[in-house]
């Protein structure tokens, strides 16, 4: 287990976000939206949001998306995709949210030769007194980055199944559980293809979210080398929460009222991923379930206590898009086009 931050640099990202900006907290919900879960919890939950987005918005300078994304995340109790050419901040973002949520950051570099047991821990014999140990690797941690995944071979990828859908870590008829709440960030880099594995459906289907950082625009890019922001700042962030503050959080979330109509809306953009013309294979249920729990992290993140239509489309293609499998690989923009062809309920 190693550690290290990325640097960013280069030219400007698209000027356009893919999150619309927070509305206004409403004083009351509508009338059929039905109560939302304790306001306490609720309030706690949407003061946690905003710290900790504004913690990881003095790191990542002049890019909202991955930040918002990183916070739904952490609402949403989802594990996270970073996609994006080298030095543009992913490492970076990965520590600042861990130091952010209070917790320790367990970072594996990955590489052809690491191993299974490399990240899920390994069972030693001890000679004293004759009895076998198992010896907990750096998947036991609350956040966990697996930095350039796809080099790590098939083998040690599947290490992390069982880990990120069961939070358990079996190993010679035993299981361990895993500490909650359990993130795991993974980071690949789409350009270099030289030594590396492409990470298996099923492995990318466990990711409740995915984003890319950009390159900074110039400004932005201007006060990094200037020692503003980046690793810089994340020298002196302080933690919004810790572990505990984190559960709740994450439990107030899933309290935040759907209606049966949002909910419905939801399925039936997932439904639409498996038919679409260019696409190979579609979304999973378990992509429906991700997809309506980010909707959730996108509500308390907009202040409010119930989902709305757009929230999910808000999230949709963060949840979807690394899911899919296309004809000319453009799993975003045929999320996009399925929310804009798709009629949303009235609420």
């Amino acid at each position: 287990m190693t550690t290290g931050t990325e640097t960013r640099g280069g030219e400007p990202a698209p000027s356009s976000a893919r999150y619309p900006a927070p509305r206004p907290v409403p004083e009351h919900p509508p009338s059929d939206a039905g109560a939302p879960s304790a306001s306490s919890d609720l309030g706690e939950a949407v003061t946690f949001a905003r710290d900790l987005s504004a913690a990881l918005s003095r790191v990542l300078l002049g890019t909202p998306d991955p930040v918002t994304t990183a916070v739904l995340a952490a609402l949403s109790g989802s594990h996270l995709l970073i996609e994006d050419v080298p030095g543009v901040g992913k490492t970076v973002l990965a520590r600042a949210l861990a130091t952010a949520l209070g917790t320790e950051l367990a970072r594996v570099q990955g590489h052809p030769d690491l191993l299974p047991s490399d990240i899920t821990g390994v069972t030693v014999y001890s000679p004293d007194d004759g009895t076998w140990e198992f010896r907990p690797g750096p998947v036991f941690a609350h956040v966990v980055l697996l930095d350039e995944m796809n080099r790590t071979p098939p083998r040690t990828q599947s290490a992390l199944l069982e880990a990120m859908e069961e939070q358990q870590v079996s190993a010679d008829g035993e299981s361990w559980p895993l500490p909650r709440p359990h993130l795991v960030i993974g980071t690949q880099n789409p350009v270099e293809q030289l030594g590396t594995f492409p990470l298996v459906e099923s492995q990318l289907d466990r990711f409740g979210l995915s984003t890319s950082i950009g390159y900074p625009p110039p400004e932005v890019e201007a006060r990094l080398v200037l020692h503003s922001g980046g690793r810089y700042a994340l020298d002196v962030l302080t933690p919004v929460a810790d572990a505990a503050s984190w559960g709740r959080v994450i439990a107030a979330t899933e309290q935040v009222h759907v209606e049966a109509a949002v909910a419905d809306y939801a399925v039936s953009l997932v439904r639409a991923t498996r038919s679409a013309g260019t696409v190979r294979l579609g979304a999973s249920p378990r992509a429906a379930i991700s997809l309506l729990r980010s909707a959730q992290a996108h509500a308390v993140l907009s202040g409010r206590g119930y989902v709305t239509p757009q929230d999910v489309q808000a999230v949709a293609v963060a949840c979807l898009s690394h899911r899919l499998v296309t004809d000319d690989g453009d799993g975003s923009g045929l999320v996009a086009r399925i929310v804009a062809g798709t009629p949303a309920p009235t609420t």
